[in-house]
C-alpha cells in the first residue's frame, strides 16, 4: 500500500477549519439549548379548567303535584289531623330524596292565648359544606279566611298561600338528588306562620304575632352559629298572572341579594313578572332571619303594587287549586336553578 505523505503546514491549516467549526456548531448548540429554556419558560401555566353543571329542568308537574297533596290533607291548621298528617308526608317525601331531614319542635303560645307544638321541618343537602344558601317557605294555612266577605270564621285551602312554596321546594329537592353541584342547601318549611294577629280599623297589626316559627328556629337554630352565604323566601310564588316586585322589608336588610336574585330573573326573560317596583317593609318569616339571626334572606312574594295589596285571594276561600298556575311555578323553580346551578 502506497502512503500519502502530509505537509504539516497543510495539518495545522485543518485543525484549524475543524476548531474554527466545532466553535460554531458549539455556539449554535447553547444558543438552541438557551432558545428552548426560554420557551420553556414562556409556556402558559396549566389552567384547572372547572365545568358548569348544566341547570336542569324544573318540572312543573312535580312541583304541581306537590301542591295538590298538601290541599288533599286540608287546611293545616296547627294541631289538627290534616296538619300532622302533611307534616309526616313532607318529612318522607324529602327523606326520600337522600336529604337529611329533621323535624324541631318547640312550644309556643299565640296571640289567642293557645299554646301549640310547632314543626319546623329541616332538610340538609350535603350538609357538611360549609359554603351554603338557604330556601324557606311556611307549610301551615291561617284558620280563618278572614279577607273573605263570606264564612269568615272557616278554614280555607292555603294552596298559593303556604302550598305553592312548598312545593317548588320539594321539587327542587328532588332536583338536588340528581345532581352533582358541589354546594350545601338548606331547606326549611316554616311552621305557625299564618296564626299572627290581623290589624282592624281599631287595633294596629301585631307583627310579633306573626311568623312563630321563623322566630323559634332564629333563637334556637338547628345548628349552633348556623350561616348560609344568604337565604331565599318563597309566600305566594304560585298564582296566575303572578307580580314580584322588590319586597320592603328584602330590599332594607338585604338589597344586594334583591338585586343579584331579580338580576338573573331579568338574564333569563322574567323581566315581566320579577318588577323594579319597591313595596313597603312587609312581616314574614324573612324579617326574623334578618333580625334576630343574622342572615341575608330576601322574600320573593305575589304583591300588586297598583293595589297596594296582595292577590284578590289572599285569606279568603278563593286560595284553592283554581289559582295554581304551573308556568308560575316552573318560572321561580328555574330561577332557583339556575341561581345555584350557575354560582
Amino acid at each position: 500500500m502506497k502512503i500519502k505523505k502530509t505537509n504539516p503546514a497543510n495539518i495545522r491549516a485543518v485543525v484549524r477549519v475543524s476548531n474554527a467549526v466545532m466553535v460554531t456548531i458549539l455556539f449554535f448548540a447553547i444558543a438552541s439549548c438557551n432558545n428552548d429554556s426560554k420557551q420553556t419558560k414562556e409556556l402558559p401555566k396549566e389552567e384547572k379548567v372547572v365545568q358548569k353543571i348544566p341547570t336542569p329542568d324544573f318540572n312543573a308537574d312535580s312541583a304541581y303535584a306537590c301542591v295538590k297533596a298538601q290541599v288533599d290533607f286540608g287546611p293545616r291548621i296547627p294541631g289538627t289531623k290534616a296538619h300532622a298528617k302533611c307534616a309526616d308526608y313532607l318529612v318522607a317525601k324529602l327523606k326520600s330524596y337522600g336529604l337529611q331531614v329533621s323535624v324541631q319542635n318547640g312550644t309556643v303560645k299565640t296571640y289567642d292565648d293557645k299554646q301549640f307544638v310547632l314543626k319546623n321541618i329541616i332538610a340538609e343537602y350535603k350538609p357538611d359544606l360549609g359554603n351554603r344558601v338557604l330556601l324557606t317557605a311556611h307549610w301551615d294555612t291561617r284558620p280563618w279566611a278572614d279577607l273573605d266577605s263570606l264564612n269568615k270564621t272557616k278554614p280555607f285551602d292555603g294552596a298559593d298561600d303556604g302550598g305553592s312554596g312548598v312545593g317548588v321546594l320539594v321539587e327542587l329537592a328532588r332536583q338536588l338528588s340528581l345532581s352533582k353541584i358541589d354546594k350545601g342547601v338548606d331547606i326549611i318549611f316554616f311552621d305557625i306562620e299564618d296564626y299572627g294577629q290581623q290589624s282592624s280599623n281599631t287595633e294596629p297589626q301585631q307583627a310579633d304575632t306573626w311568623c312563630l316559627g321563623s322566630q323559634y328556629w332564629a333563637k334556637n337554630p338547628h345548628k349552633p352559629g348556623y350561616f348560609a352565604n344568604y337565604g331565599i323566601l318563597l309566600d305566594m310564588v304560585g298564582g296566575k298572572n303572578p307580580v314580584f316586585p322588590k319586597e320592603g322589608t328584602s330590599v332594607a336588610y338585604a338589597s344586594g341579594i334583591v338585586d343579584k336574585v331579580w338580576d338573573v330573573a331579568n338574564r333569563m326573560g322574567y323581566g315581566k313578572y320579577f318588577t323594579n317596583d319597591i313595596t313597603g317593609e312587609t312581616t314574614d318569616d324573612h324579617l326574623y332571619l334578618n333580625t334576630l339571626a343574622n342572615l341575608k334572606c330576601i322574600d320573593i312574594v305575589h304583591y300588586e303594587v297598583a293595589k297596594h295589596n296582595y292577590p284578590y285571594f289572599h285569606h279568603a276561600h278563593s286560595d284553592n287549586m283554581d289559582v295554581i298556575d304551573k308556568g308560575t311555578l316552573k318560572m321561580v323553580g328555574q330561577l332557583l336553578l339556575e341561581l345555584l346551578f350557575s354560582e
